[in-house]
Order: C-alpha cells, then sequence, then structure tokens
C-alpha cells in the first residue's frame, strides 16, 4: 500500500523560506512521477511543480517558477519543495502526489496517490 507522508509546512513571515518533504513508502517508485500541489481555501487545486523519479526532469507551475524547487533524494525515498521568497498568496494546504504512469501531468486527476497535507501560511 503507498503512503505518501508531508511534513515542513508552518507560519513563515512574506519573504521567508521553508522546505516541505515528502517520504513515501509501500513499492518501488522509480517509474513514478511526483508532484506538489496546494489548495486554497474556496480555490481548486493547483499544480505547483513534478519531477520524474527516474530522470529526475522537474517542472513548475507559472506561480512559483523561480521562487521554488523540488527535488528528490532516491536513497530516502523522499520528494522535498523548497520554497524561497514566500508570499501571502502561498497560503494553502500543499499535497504530496504520486502518478504510477511515470508522465508528466499538471491535473489532479492523473494522480492516483496523495497525501494528507500540510499548511503553509504566509503572513505579510
Amino acid at each position: 500500500q503507498v503512503q505518501l507522508v508531508e511534513s515542513g509546512g508552518g507560519l513563515v513571515q512574506a519573504g521567508g523560506s521553508l522546505r516541505l518533504s515528502c517520504t513515501a513508502s509501500g513499492r518501488t517508485f522509480s517509474n513514478y512521477y511526483m508532484a506538489w500541489f496546494r489548495q486554497a481555501p474556496g480555490k481548486e487545486r493547483e499544480f505547483v511543480a513534478g519531477v520524474g523519479w527516474n530522470y529526475g526532469g522537474t517542472y513548475y507551475g507559472n506561480s512559483v517558477k523561480g521562487r521554488f524547487t523540488i527535488s528528490r533524494d532516491s536513497a530516502k525515498n523522499t520528494v522535498y519543495l523548497q520554497m524561497n521568497s514566500l508570499k501571502p498568496e502561498d497560503t494553502a494546504v500543499y499535497y504530496c502526489a504520486a502518478d504510477p504512469d511515470g508522465i508528466l501531468s499538471t491535473g489532479p486527476n492523473d494522480y492516483d496517490y496523495w497525501g494528507q497535507g500540510t499548511q503553509v501560511t504566509v503572513s505579510s
């Protein structure tokens, strides 16, 4: 059974940084595509960043390009999201997601597995 567990959320001032972690367990993820999504109250779930576990290629949503960096550590089965220059509009619950098809997708419906989410709040 696949499990994704996020950690690292919290409260930070605008301009600050946070690093989120997503630890995966339950199977081999070498062919998976891993992504971070976020959802603010009253808004749709939004693609933030993604990485191919095998080849390491990354892709970012327009609103976070240049500020966020996604990476993975295969030895630890963990995906990270380094968030810099945070803005109040980055406030949301952040979710880790996994797609066993291994194909880049920005649509949440393409992901089979989800973590429970971690809250990120950026104060102005």
